[in-house]
């Protein structure tokens, strides 16, 4: 039974299933430009086609970018110069004739002067995307390679507001992230994935795919949703005219769905869920009442005798006393330990007990008396409660 187990967890995330995501910077890429050239020869109709193609890619970043109005007219070489990749979407080439539709990639820090976006924007926190796909009856993430996955896959992320974080889809991905996992609502399960890819809330994309008949239309139902309870934030609906326009059509739903999320962002609706985090949280003002309640310590709970004196090299003798502070966290008693070895006279700082989310104990070797003590600490900020002798300290 475990030679057969073992063999289903590894048919599980054996195969090529995954599509690496593409390395997304802040350039701005335009796609879809469909230019229509001549020339004496093939590659003149075809360098004509691209400086044609970096003109109307230079137009539309504008529309979609400018302040309203005409493009700036920029020259040839000025443009050339932004231009960092041309990517060839489809393209036929004749003796003098070019026919093709590009996507220009305009480099972030020679056109953000133009756009005029040296100041940048606000990101989001780190988000797990799940693009989760129906077709045929059957859903899936990144049990199969799906169409959907590619889309998100190869979606320029560095220009968005978003900050994704976009699974492979391979080795355990499909085991820790499947369709049931967008109906799961456990925050344990869902820490335990969002801690594996360094995400603080996760998105869900969803894509309904319905053919009409084969090689007709495809018809797509997209969603965008958000956070482990599935919230909706909208939806559209999209035609392709036949299967081969399906990845365009795709492509488009992910740049609106982007859009979508961006709105969400700037609604303040794309705050993590305070759920999925696991540390405590706890108020410090009922904290503070309640040392503010607690009597003085008193000998019997202190854990060593008080007036002991400790020899520390050279230097003069030092006092071992019991000092109680409040320790929400690991961090507080860190802090704690380094403020106490800062104040002077002070010669060691140990902690002798320590209750995470309660009052923790440092023993404190001190070249002084007791209200010495006390009266540096208050130096230091500390507000200080005196008992015999021992010290109960909060900020």
């Amino acid at each position: 039974m475990l030679g057969i187990g073992g063999a289903v967890v590894w048919a599980q995330i054996e195969g090529d299933r995954g599509i690496a995501p593409v390395a997304s910077t802040g350039d701005f890429e335009v796609s879809g430009i469909e230019v229509n050239t001549t020339g004496a020869s093939a590659d003149e109709a075809r360098n004509a086609g691209w400086h044609t193609a970096t003109r109307l890619a230079w137009q539309k970043l504008w529309a979609q970018r400018g302040s309203g109005g005409p493009a700036p007219a920029l020259d040839d070489g000025t443009l050339s110069g932004m231009v960092s990749a041309v990517a060839v979407e489809h393209e036929d080439i004749g003796p003098h004739r070019y026919i093709a539709r590009l996507g220009v990639v305009f480099d972030r820090a020679r056109m953000a002067g133009y756009l005029g976006l040296q100041g940048g924007g606000a990101r989001s926190a780190p988000l797990l995307v799940i693009p989760l796909l129906y077709q045929g009856g059957v859903a899936s993430v990144f049990e199969t390679r799906t169409p959907w996955q590619k889309a998100w896959a190869d979606f320029h992320t560095g220009e968005s507001v978003i900050d994704y974080v976009r699974p492979g889809g391979g080795g355990a991905d499909g085991l820790l992230i499947d369709a049931g996992q967008v109906g799961r609502r456990s925050r344990n399960w869902w820490r335990t994935i969002l801690d594996q890819y360094g995400a603080e809330d996760v998105l869900i994309p969803i894509a309904r795919l319905e053919r009409q008949w084969p090689g007709g239309p495809v018809k797509g139902t997209f969603a965008a949703r958000y956070g482990p309870d599935n919230h909706f934030l909208g939806a559209f609906e999209l035609t392709a005219p036949s299967e081969d326009k399906v990845p365009a059509m795709l492509a488009d739903a992910v740049r609106r769905i982007d859009g979508i999320y961006a709105q969400a962002l700037a609604a303040g609706q794309l705050n993590p869920d305070p759920s999925l985090n696991s540390r405590p949280q706890i108020d410090p003002k009922l904290v503070a009442s309640i040392v503010d309640k607690l009597p003085p310590p008193t000998a019997a709970a202190r854990s060593a005798v008080p007036g002991v004196a400790v020899t520390s090299g050279s230097g003069p003798a030092a006092t071992v006393y019991q000092i109680q502070f409040v320790s929400p966290d690991a961090g507080a008693v860190d802090a704690t330990q380094a403020a106490l070895r800062g104040v002077p006279g002070v010669q060691s700082a140990v902690p002798s007990s320590l209750a995470l989310g309660g009052v923790s104990v440092m023993r404190v070797g001190y070249s002084g008396d007791l209200e010495a003590l006390a009266a540096a600490l208050r130096a230091q900020g500390w507000k200080v409660t005196q008992g015999s002798g021992a010290l109960m300290i909060r900020r």
